[in-house]
């Protein structure tokens, strides 16, 4: 399988101040390697990240439990020997990870002071958004390839979903390429998640009418027992070009797809618009906020709950189950060779029929061989 390097764009980035309290002596360099941390430090960080959590994570039982095993490893003195701020942050999220069973849980370090962020909201400056618009420029806005397959099948290889404000011109370029295609072929194998409105644009493209995609919870602050129901989630009642409609959809799916990415393939075989062929993805439904614990230690904290309006759920911890299970090297292939029959059933005329036929015949041998 192919590895790509992308950027995983946050539904959300908030801001919070805190005083840069954090004791670590750099002995060299400034690049993270040479950086210690003494007892109070680490006790420090690990008593910061809980508090966040406790304070902010959308379930807060689970968020109690979280602080019970990590309390319980500081009194075995697990974290006793750990003078690596990195190696901390990576062992807090392996341990959190462990109890929550949620992969958007996070804990960084950066040897450079981390900016403000987490509960009060500050305004993104303009040199913020340039660079923003210029990351997503220079990635394509998320669309790695859209090309027009043998058969008449659509392709559009998505890296990442990014906002909307960025992308939605490229989205449109490609829906509209695409839009003379017999049958949709949609690549998330690689496609760490994103930005969920660019999800909700893209979904529109495959309807025809706006349509009730899912109700959006978070916990707001400590005292909160039970999520509150922030938003609900509907395609849009516009969308520039034309719709894809009437036509088969197939997402291509990994152990690698994630977040948004997930998001777009289950809303999809939820409303029985798309058949999902590969492996169970990732298992990622929270909407993540950043939190900065103090100078160098930040959190990913997921606050909010995605529940389906069909499925009255959502894949988190489960992955989305494909509607036909392969490995994520055969899904191309297969996507393609059902989309080539389905096209066939369909009666075409005999030239075109003959070349479909030679495809199939080609794609079957190349599914079936034995690696």
């Amino acid at each position: 399988m192919k590895i790509r390097k992308t950027s995983i764009f946050l539904f959300a980035v908030l801001t919070l101040t805190i005083a840069n309290d954090c004791t670590i002596s750099a002995q060299g360099e400034n690049n993270g390697s040479n950086l210690t941390l003494n007892a109070a430090t680490r006790t420090q960080v690990i008593e910061g990240v809980i508090k966040r959590f406790n304070q902010s994570y959308i379930f807060p039982d689970v968020a109690k439990a979280m602080e019970q095993s990590v309390h319980e490893r500081m009194r075995k003195g697990e974290y006793d020997k750990i003078t690596s701020p990195s190696e901390l942050a990576e062992m807090l999220k392996s341990n959190l990870r462990e109890v929550s069973k949620d992969n958007h849980i996070d804990v960084v370090f950066s040897s450079d002071s981390l900016p403000p962020m987490g509960e009060t909201e500050r305004e993104e400056t303009a040199a913020e958004r340039e660079n923003r618009r210029r990351n997503s420029a220079q990635a394509n806005n998320g669309f790695l390839k859209v090309e027009r397959l043998r058969g008449n099948i659509g392709f559009l290889d998505i890296d990442s979903f990014v906002d909307p404000a960025f992308g939605g011109d490229t989205a449109a370029a490609a829906m509209n390429f695409l839009s003379n295609t017999d049958a949709l072929i949609v690549d998330l194998r690689y496609c760490p998640g994103g930005n969920g409105q660019m999800v909700s644009l893209l979904l529109t493209y495959m309807f025809p009418d706006s349509v009730h995609l899912s109700d959006y919870y978070q916990r707001e602050d400590a005292l909160t027992k039970q999520s509150t129901l922030q938003k609900q989630l509907w395609t849009l009642p516009y969308v520039p070009g034309k719709r894809y409609l009437d036509r088969d959809i197939y997402i291509l799916t990994s152990n690698r797809t994630h977040s948004a990415a997930e998001a777009f393939a289950y809303d999809l075989q939820a409303l029985k618009r798309a058949t999902i062929i590969g492996e169970t993805t990732r298992g990622g439904a929270h909407p993540v906020q950043r939190f900065r614990i103090n100078e160098h230690f930040g959190a990913q904290v997921p606050i909010g709950n995605n529940i389906n309006a069909v499925t009255k759920t959502n894949w988190e911890g489960k992955g989305v189950m494909p509607d036909v299970q392969t490995t994520a090297d055969l899904a191309f292939k297969l996507a393609h060779l059902t989309a080539l029959k389905r096209i066939l059933e369909k009666n075409p005329n005999q030239e075109r029929a003959n070349d479909i036929k030679q495809l199939i015949e080609k794609l079957e041998i190349e599914t079936t061989a034995k690696p």
